[in-house]
């Protein structure tokens, strides 16, 4: 197992889980959270970029999950006919195996879909135009579906980082708490894989009413449709903090107008947000218990 020290020192005793900025920035220090797993055979996983106007991060996006050297590997970039130097990228990637398609659409959960209707892997997951998958992340996902064919979602643990790429923050979370659902959503998307048959059964499709929330949207749907939940305790993507993202600009108006209405839906009734804070403390001590576990190396790769 690679040496962890410098990585468990940097992370935040308390959980951490909500704060996108958690200390100063540091170089990123791949070996020190990440594990190097055999490559299993299969599944074939199928990977949808949506892209707009993100050349500046596109690059790295991509990299991060063509070089993870997994051999059946669906991936398509959806790109929104963006006017930066995003076909730049695209055309430089193209010359490497890489299949786009840039047009116009309606919004990242319709570029989604449009990319996920090119796709035909069994495991699907979508990856945002600024974030990254960690090194070994489709090894990792792909051995836990082959080797637990009752689970049907897997998530795992998060880094932050800035517009440089730099680390400044992770979220380690506890294992699997499906109540919980119903108040927030601290599944990290950008670490989130499902099987199609799921897909299949919650209509195949995000919902192109959300702008913001359109993850836990279809985590809810994956809830009620009866769905396992696994959270695997390793790092397997990487959440870009940066301005121009919808996370920072849009928390406070759109964001909490789509997750007032989950929590409505999910609940039943209308939920105010103390309600909401006071339904989550359980999870979130558990949380914080976790993490304190795995800053001093009680808990580990291995350890569910």
């Amino acid at each position: 197992m690679p040496e962890l020290s410098e990585a468990r020192r940097r992370a935040p005793w308390k959980t951490g889980l909500g704060q996108l900025r958690q200390y100063p920035p540091a170089p990123l220090a791949l070996a020190q959270v990440v594990e190097t797993l055999p490559m299993p055979a299969g599944p074939t996983i199928s990977i949808c970029t949506p892209s707009f106007n993100q050349a500046e991060f596109l690059d790295s996006t991509i990299d991060s999950v063509m070089s993870q050297g997994y051999p059946a590997l669906d991936y398509w970039v959806q790109d929104g006919a963006s006017t930066d130097d995003t076909q730049g990228v695209l055309s430089r990637w193209g010359t490497k195996g890489l299949r786009y398609e840039s047009v116009p659409d309606d919004g990242q959960a319709d570029a989604i879909n449009r990319g996920f209707a090119r796709l035909s892997g069994d495991i699907m997951a979508w990856l945002n135009s600024d974030d990254l998958l960690l090194p070994g992340s489709l090894a990792s996902v792909a051995r836990v579906f082959l080797e637990n064919p009752d689970v049907d979602v897997v998530y795992g643990h998060r880094i932050l980082i800035d517009g440089a790429g730099h680390d400044i923050g992770r979220w380690i979370l506890p294992k699997h708490e499906g109540d919980v659902l119903s108040w927030a959503d601290y599944i990290p998307q950008e670490t989130m894989f499902w099987r199609r048959e799921l897909w299949d059964a919650v209509g195949g499709q995000l919902d192109t009413t959300f702008q913001f929330a359109l993850d836990w949207d279809l985590i809810l749907r994956f809830r009620d449709a009866g769905a396992k939940f696994h959270r695997i305790p390793r790092f397997l993507g990487a959440f870009r903090i940066h301005e121009e993202q919808k996370t920072s600009a849009e928390m406070e108006s759109l964001g909490a107008k789509e997750m007032a209405l989950l929590r409505q839906r999910a609940t039943g009734r209308a939920v105010s947000q103390a309600e909401a804070s006071s339904q989550v403390k359980s999870y979130l001590a558990r949380a914080t218990a976790y993490s304190a576990m795995w800053k001093v190396g009680l808990v580990d790769y291995g350890n569910l």
